[in-house]
Parts: structure tokens; sequence; C-alpha cells
């Protein structure tokens, strides 16, 4: 659902409201260095933005969107040609370089579950710079940085740039409402062919996981959708032969919905192709007993 600036505006949850009007206090009251991180849909952050720069019309803000994976941040906002003149700068796009390094991660092995689950093995690059540069961009720069992102990149933040993430002035949360959220949940729910999983670069497969996760995280998310979400979650493992994550998510959507004949018989082709020949032959055969 596409909203315009007035439906967001009237549509705003109470809650919701009062985190934006606390973002704006604090956007209002930063001069020089800030530090803010906003928790949002990339649709949402776009809506936020135009908002804030209708509210805030006595300070110079500009966005800075970044279309692809980057390792040096702080040199393009340094290459900025009216770096001098921004009060407020947003950040959008920032999780396309979390998105690539989860990649490389793929590519050099790593294990599904050090991939996922938001390990500490490894710190992408722009992180890297981030943390060695933090000093410079709070000397060098009169900038309120505003880091728009989803959950999955805000927990990149928490659990790998830490350091940093604690100098934020502020976190603010702003979750798909209910009817974005139920929209953007049937969409790829019914786009969840296996066969189009199995077309999916290594690259596009990792960000549709991380997508469906967060959407199975979200706090007005339903049992049935997270069921079927979880079903889908586990095909995509499944495309990228990650059995034991696909056998994984089987299992929490049959927590949900015991008697799913779907979630059972792909949970037993990933168990034969684990090798585990009489377990898989034993639940396949359940399976087909409870379809007819």
């Amino acid at each position: 659902m596409s909203l315009e600036l007035t439906d967001w505006d009237q549509d705003l949850p109470s809650q919701a409201e009062e985190e934006y009007q606390a973002l704006v206090r604090t956007l209002n009251f930063t001069e020089g260095f800030g530090l803010l991180f906003v928790r949002c849909s990339p649709a949402g952050g776009e809506q936020l933005i135009t908002k804030v720069k209708a509210d805030i019309s006595n300070k110079n803000i500009q966005v800075l969107r970044l279309q692809q994976a980057v390792n040096n941040l702080y040199e393009i906002i340094d290459n900025l040609d009216n770096k001098a003149e921004i009060n407020i700068l947003f950040i959008t796009g920032l999780e396309h370089s979390f998105y690539e390094y989860e990649e490389c991660k793929s590519l050099h092995g790593w294990q599904s579950k050090d991939i996922y689950t938001y390990s500490w093995k490894g710190v992408p690059p722009v992180l890297i710079n981030l943390n060695q540069q933090r000093e410079r961009l709070k000397d060098n720069f009169n900038i309120c940085f505003v880091f728009l992102l989803p959950i999955f990149a805000i927990k990149y933040f928490l659990q790998r740039a830490p350091d940093f993430f604690d100098w934020r002035s502020g976190l603010f949360e702003f979750p798909i409402d209910s009817e974005t959220l139920e929209q953007e949940s049937l969409r790829v729910i019914q786009e969840g062919d296996y066969n189009r999983y199995l077309i999916l670069s290594p690259e596009e497969r990792t960000k549709e996981i991380l997508r469906i996760q967060e959407l199975i995280a979200e706090d007005n998310q339903t049992s049935e959708r997270q069921c079927d979400l979880l079903f889908n979650l586990g095909n995509l493992h499944f495309a990228g032969k990650g059995y034991k994550e696909a056998i994984a998510s089987y299992d929490k959507a049959l927590e949900i919905q015991p008697d799913s004949h779907a979630a059972w018989h792909n949970r037993g082709i990933a168990l034969r192709n684990l090798g585990r020949y009489e377990r898989s032959n034993h639940i396949l055969r359940q399976s087909f007993r409870n379809s007819t």
C-alpha cells in the first residue's frame, strides 16, 4: 500500500505519533553532531523524511540514499559538496552493505547458522570503517546523522558495532502498521514459488530470507501468516540446499499448525537429502496417510 503524506499523518497510531514527536524534538534540539537510529521500512522511511522536512523548516535537511554496498561511509560523506551547510542528514540503504556481506560469508564457506543469526564471527567493512572513523565523524561534521534502517540492520549495529551504536542520541521505532504488514506478508506468501526460489542468486536468496525473518518477527504479525511465512522460509533454505535450516523452519511452522501436510512432506524430503532415510521414510509415509 502506497500512502500519501497526508494519509500517513492521519493514520499514524497514537504510539507512533508520540514516537514521531519525540524524534522531531530531538532533531530540533540537536545542534551540531548527533547520531540517531530509526527503525522503519524503506517506504515508511521516505514518508518520514518528507514529513520531517515539512515540520522542521528552519534546518538544512539532506538525504544520502545508498543504492549499493559501500565500505567507506566517512569518505562518501566527506565528499558531499554542501556538507558544511547540512544540519540533518538522513542516510538510507546502508542495509545493502549488510546483504552483500552475508553473501561474501556464504562464498567463503560460513555455516548458515552464522550467516542468519547475527553471529559475532565477523563485521562488515562499512561497520569497521564507522568504528574507526567515529571520532572523525564527531570532530569534522556538525551534522546530526539519522540512519533509517530495517530491524535486521539495527541488530547488525547492536551486535557488531556496539561501541558506535552506543554513541546514539536516540533510537526511534516505527514498526509496519497492521494493514501494510498484512499486504506485504501476503505478497511474499503468494510469490513464494519454489521454482522461483531455485533461480534466485545467492545474494537475492539471502536478502529474501532476511526479509521474511523480519516479517515473522513484526509486532502485529498473526500466527496464521507466521506459519505460511515459516513454510516459505523453509523452502528458501531448501532451494539453497540449507536442509538443516529448512527443517528448523518447517518445525516452527508445525508448532503453529501441526497438521500441515506440506510442511511435514517437505521436512521429510529435507531429511532424506541429509541422508536420514529411516526417519524421512517414516515422516513421508505418515504425511501421505494424513493427506488421503
